[in-house]
């Protein structure tokens, strides 16, 4: 009979066998073999994964330099006027895109117009001039035969008088007067030659065209009419404009940085690789890269177009004094640039500044790292002709005036 405190037995351990209870465990031998086959398994792994990193490393790895430390870069082109006045209109805002040629600032034209009035009626009088001169030319020539007659008759009436003395028929008084006569007659004619010969110099071997004054007029009536002109400041190349200061009202004085224009269509990265990187770099290696802005889904392609002339600290505004005892050794970084191919700007703007990843291929290291002699640029590496067409127009200008101020008389009369 069971008592109170008694538990009843389990029936289920009671139904177990006593060997079932009792776990299993490992020899130190078996645990020893484990540890040992896990232990070359490991080290088999790892000397596959170094011989698949040496064959990566002998094939691709080593004949690339990447670097993050890289940025793009362009050209910000400053507007600046040439001349100086009130700002009346400005045609263009910040992010907009304008071409070359298109008019961004007017500046007030009053003053230079005003200047431009008064050297074209200089030049007008200056043309009506000389062809005064010319004309003397003529009037003067005719005065010199004038007074050549004159000297001849007078010559004859001497020589008569001359011969009538003898005989009584002409006083000598009469003579006298024959000679002063003939002295004053010479004396007119060497007055007339000498101030034919003084306009001539200033006639001779030139056209009215090309006479010193009117080249003289002209050439102000050509500084004026830029002055003129240049109160219009036209874009000087196609791009965004960029960092817009400029007011309406505000007086500018000549060269004041009003605003810039960025061409997004000539962008290239200026890349920082460490010096121990740029042995093997070569201007014409190919180069790809990834911008931040996009993301590594969209690659660009490139090539390097030279290496700087020397490291980043070197031109610094403060370089660092390595003389001055403080010194710890710092590996340096020199600047590389990298044109961008235009298609993929194209299809993929960036803008100045955006980080870039850099990877140039430097597998081919034929060509030098240097810019040849004989690669030396032949042509301007930026050029504009937007201001051309004022020269073009003051040349209009002055040749409309010359021709209405030198028609002949018989046009004239006309």
């Amino acid at each position: 009979m069971n008592t109170p405190n008694q538990t009843p037995q389990d029936p289920t351990i009671a139904d177990t066998p006593a060997s079932a209870a009792v776990p299993d465990i490992e020899t130190p031998v078996e645990t020893k073999g484990k540890r040992r086959g896990l232990l070359i398994a490991v080290t088999v792994i790892l000397i596959i994964l170094l011989i698949a990193y040496g064959i990566w490393w002998a094939v691709f790895a080593r004949h690339y330099q990447s670097t993050d430390d890289a940025y793009v870069s362009g050209n910000v082109v400053q507007v600046t006027p040439q001349v100086g006045g009130t700002v009346l209109a400005i045609n263009a805002d910040d992010t907009e895109l304008v071409h070359a040629g298109k008019p961004l600032i007017e500046l007030d034209k009053a003053d230079t117009k005003v200047a431009l009035d008064q050297a074209e009626a200089q030049l007008a009088q200056t043309v009506r001039e000389v062809r005064t001169l010319f004309v003397n030319n003529s009037a003067l020539s005719a005065n010199v035969t004038a007074r050549k007659s004159e000297v001849e008759k007078a010559r004859a009436d001497l020589a008569r008088r001359q011969q009538l003395i003898s005989t009584g028929a002409v006083s000598k008084e009469e003579l006298e007067h024959a000679k002063v006569a003939l002295q004053a007659a010479d004396a007119a004619l060497q007055a007339t030659s000498e101030q034919l010969a003084s306009n001539r110099v200033l006639t001779d071997k030139t056209t009215v065209e090309q006479h010193p004054n009117v080249l003289r007029a002209a050439a102000q009536v050509r500084n004026m009419y830029l002055n003129y002109a240049r109160t219009t400041l036209p874009a000087p190349i196609t791009g965004y404009i960029a960092k817009r200061s400029v007011q309406v009202g505000q007086r500018v004085a000549a060269g004041t940085a009003l605003l810039s224009i960025v061409p997004l269509n000539a962008l290239w990265v200026d890349a920082n690789f460490k010096e121990v990187q740029i042995a093997s770099m070569r201007i014409g290696q190919p180069v790809t890269l990834v911008s931040d802005l996009y993301g590594s889904k969209i690659e660009y392609h490139g090539e390097v177009a030279g290496l700087a002339a020397g490291t980043g600290s070197a031109f610094a505004l403060l370089p660092a004094q390595n003389a001055s005892g403080n010194w710890i050794k710092i590996v340096q970084r020199i600047p590389v640039r990298i044109t961008l191919d235009p298609k993929d700007l194209e299809t993929h703007p960036l803008r100045i500044g955006v980080s870039m990843d850099v990877k140039v291929d430097i597998a081919k290291t034929e060509g030098t790292s240097l810019t040849a002699g004989s690669a030396a640029r032949t042509t301007p590496a930026y050029k504009t002709d937007v201001f051309d067409k004022s020269g073009e127009e003051a040349d209009a200008i002055i040749s409309r005036i010359i021709a209405a101020n030198n028609a002949s008389n018989a046009t004239a009369a006309h």
